[in-house]
């Protein structure tokens, strides 16, 4: 898939950070893009398909997902078709898809206008990234460094430095820090209290920001939590609450995203010349998940893949025969991943309220 065509597709393991609307729509005027780049880092919201080139059970380059994404196949996304980085792409005028950087089907020349590095189940955490033995944040910035090397032998000094500079960097991970390793594994939750752990990936994240601040970047996107209590199986899961959301696990998003923002503010004081912005994905998808009508949806409580209920991943390629055949009516792909319909809406939203300034 070498040379992509700019044309349109047919539109977090745990975890996701981000009326189908074609976001191109909302870039105002035909002057070129003034975001060279998108480049990614983060957890199953954001990966592209990276899993799918190492050794871990959390992949999804099988029907059916995919099912609904350019040439209806599987490409390692969480998603029925798009994800919500390919839509921020697009409506960035960039291209409309962003590819795995450890795809072999793409090379450099593919990546200099758009990479993700992310990996699905990994965190902030290097102990999440372990538990299904994922690519850790701090691989994926390996990664980034090995990619520069070759932006710059590919296009020289100069473009390479203003491609890095000028591009846009997306990070989009948390929900596997707490649902897949600190409420489900022993180990985290002995050490320390939710709010605690929160502080602890906020350094992490702190940390991170200034690595890549000090590799270049400057205008970086700081991903928020969703309503996690609210994902298809934490509400199958949830007998006493009647199936309904788990608001503890709500409000700790609600902690950390507080705790996030406050780090934008800070970190924007801290260091000269940095465009870090809060894209914060809660309050959209909430909306989305209290009055799915009013989006056009006909079901936010149980997704469409399999039962709709536990399944993700393997589990979906099991029970493709229950599977939905509409997933536009459906907020959930799998237990959960939104489909590539709720990704559009929120990714739409994080870019009119909060990335427009980079358009």
């Amino acid at each position: 898939m070498q040379g992509q065509q700019n044309k349109a597709i047919p539109s977090s393991f745990l975890c996701m950070n981000f009326l189908c609307i074609l976001l191109p729509l909302i870039v105002i005027g035909t002057s070129a893009a003034k975001v060279p780049a998108v480049i990614v880092f983060g957890d199953s919201s954001v990966d592209a398909g990276n899993n799918n080139y190492i050794p871990t059970v959390a992949r999804s380059n099988f029907e059916p997902y995919g099912r609904d994404f350019q040439g209806g196949k599987p490409t390692g996304r969480f998603s029925n078709g798009r994800i919500p980085t390919d839509f921020i792409s697009d409506a960035l005028r960039v291209k409309p898809y962003i590819p795995a950087y450890l795809d072999p089907k793409y090379n450099i020349s593919d990546f200099a206008t758009g990479v993700t590095f992310a990996s699905a189940a990994t965190g902030y955490d290097n102990a999440t990234s372990d538990v299904l033995s994922v690519i850790p944040l701090w691989r994926q910035l390996e990664y980034y460094k090995d990619y520069q090397n070759k932006l710059r032998a590919h296009v020289g000094e100069i473009k390479a430095n203003e491609t890095i500079s000028e591009a846009l960097y997306v990070m989009s991970l948390g929900t596997n820090d707490f649902l897949e390793n600190y409420y489900t594994m022993p180990g985290r939750s002995s050490q320390y209290t939710p709010g605690q752990y929160e502080n602890f990936l906020a350094g992490v994240a702190e940390n991170f920001i200034k690595k890549l601040y000090g590799l270049g970047a400057r205008k970086i996107s700081l991903g928020g939590l969703p309503p996690m209590g609210c994902l298809p199986l934490e509400r199958t899961t949830n007998f006493v609450g009647g199936n309904d959301c788990i608001p503890s696990y709500n409000n700790v998003a609600l902690e950390f995203n507080s705790k996030l923002k406050i780090l934008t503010v800070k970190l924007n004081k801290e260091l000269p010349g940095i465009k870090l912005v809060f894209s914060n994905p809660y309050f959209i998808l909430l909306s989305i998940i209290k009055k799915p009508s009013r989006y056009g949806f006909q079901s936010a409580s149980v997704a469409c893949c399999a039962t709709g209920m536990f399944e993700m991943g393997y589990a979906c390629r099991r029970g493709a025969m229950f599977t939905c055949s509409d997933a536009s009516k459906y907020v959930f792909w799998d237990s959960f991943h939104p489909t590539e319909k709720t990704n559009s809406l929120v990714a739409n939203y994080v870019v009119k309220n909060v990335l427009a300034e980079f358009l």
